[in-house]
């Protein structure tokens, strides 16, 4: 089984920033790709970025120059740093990977969410 577990959230002021973390545990052999989503109330859950082994792309176009993912490999952990945030990035912000265990199975796994409030 693999395990994420994310930290990072919070209440934050317009203008402010914060730091996402998510860290993937587990029978873990291989990691493709480690991506953050986020769900704001009454809509549906948004790919913010993704990182692969050789790039990371921050795919929404809405966070593009203040929105940035990396990824420390050494400790399967995937980053997004959100920089002047706006009270429309507030959502439940979700870790995801896909991974290959150990025996060679292929799976897709999300963390527990964290919310990240935008907020005067």
């Amino acid at each position: 089984q693999v395990q994420l577990v994310e930290s990072g959230g919070g209440l934050v002021q317009p203008g402010g920033s914060l730091r996402l973390s998510c860290s993937a545990s587990g029978n873990i052999a291989s990691i493709y790709v480690m991506s953050w989503y986020r769900q704001a109330p009454g809509k549906q859950r948004e790919l913010v970025a993704h990182s692969t082994s050789g790039s990371s792309t921050v795919d929404a176009d809405s966070v593009k120059g203040r929105f940035t993912i990396s990824r420390d490999n050494a400790k399967n952990t995937v980053y997004l740093q959100m920089n002047r945030l706006k009270p429309e990035d507030t959502a439940v912000y979700y870790c995801n990977t896909v991974v290959r265990v150990v025996g060679g199975t292929t799976g897709d796994y999300w963390g527990q969410g964290t919310q990240v409030t935008v907020s005067s």
